[in-house]
This record gives structure tokens, sequence and C-alpha cells, in this order.
């Protein structure tokens, strides 16, 4: 299964609408966000737009936390949280300093999704990989995503100005 793994899109809707719309074209219907979605109206665009979210918490969201209630395709993880996918184990959080909270929630030995920096990276260490998508909301670097194939395990970076 295909996921947009995007981040930090402090209400940037005409950014998250290419994003979505690209995914659309790719077949991707699924996404991961690592935070900073920001507020209700971002939150319920993305909920109306994917079939699965899952979703943490990051450090300058505006909505309210009970409003995710209301969409049953949201899997809220709160500051952090790990879960399977296709037999693979997958972490997320916003902040990168916790990864060492999700490490210790599940053997990730996988991939762990985090946000907060604005920067793309991908780094492969103690045998699982550790992967920032960057900015959707385009603040201090391009705006950026990833695509993860849960299946094969496949990552790949997108800047969304070459699309």
């Amino acid at each position: 299964m295909k996921f947009l793994v995007i981040s930090d899109i402090h209400d940037n809707l005409v950014n998250l609408e290419k994003c979505v719309n690209w995914g659309k074209r790719e077949n991707v219907a699924n996404a991961i966000c690592c935070g900073d979605v920001a507020n209700s109206e971002t939150l319920k665009y993305l909920a109306d737009n994917f079939k699965i979210i899952y979703l943490v918490r990051g450090n300058l969201e505006i909505y309210d936390e009970a409003e995710i209630k209301e969409y049953k395709n949201i899997n809220y993880l709160g500051r952090f949280g790990a879960f399977e996918l296709d037999g693979r184990t997958v972490g997320l959080c916003h902040e990168p300093w916790f990864i060492a909270k999700v490490l210790q929630l599940k053997k990730c030995d996988d991939i762990i999704f985090y946000g907060h920096t604005h920067e793309p990276w991908l780094e492969a260490k103690d045998g699982y990989i550790i992967a920032n998508p960057g900015t959707l909301g385009g603040v201090f670097n391009k705006a950026s995503f990833a695509v993860y194939d849960s299946l094969s395990g496949g990552l790949e970076l997108k800047i969304l100005e070459s699309l």
C-alpha cells in the first residue's frame, strides 16, 4: 500500500491540494502525517481527501484534539506512536527528540518518520530508516513530501515544484 508522507503543512492549502492531486494521479489514497497540520479547516481537508491517515500532533497545532474523533479515517497517535503496515513497523513523531520514545514503544526495525525541522532527510541507522519528508508548507525550505510503499519498503522524497 502506498502512502503520501507529509509534515509541516502549516495551513498551506494550496500546496496540500497540489500534493493530494499528485497522489490521486499516482493512485496514492493514504497519508502518514508527521504533524503541524495547524487549523480545523486543514484537518478536515486531510480527512476528506485520504482514505487512511496516520497522524501525530505537532508543536504548532491550532485544531482541538477533540475534533479528530469526528473523522473515522484518522488514526491519531498523540505526540508519537508506532503501528504495523503490511508486516512492517512504522514509527511516527513530530519532533526528532521523540524518536527515542518511539523506539521504546515497539521494535521499530523498519522506518521512523518525523517532521519539525522542515528539512527532507533520509538516514539508515542501526538497521532501520529515519526519514523526514520536509515541509509541505514550504516554510524555510522548498515544499516537499515523500511516498512510502509499505509492501516493498520503498521510499522516495519529492520536491513539490518539480512535479
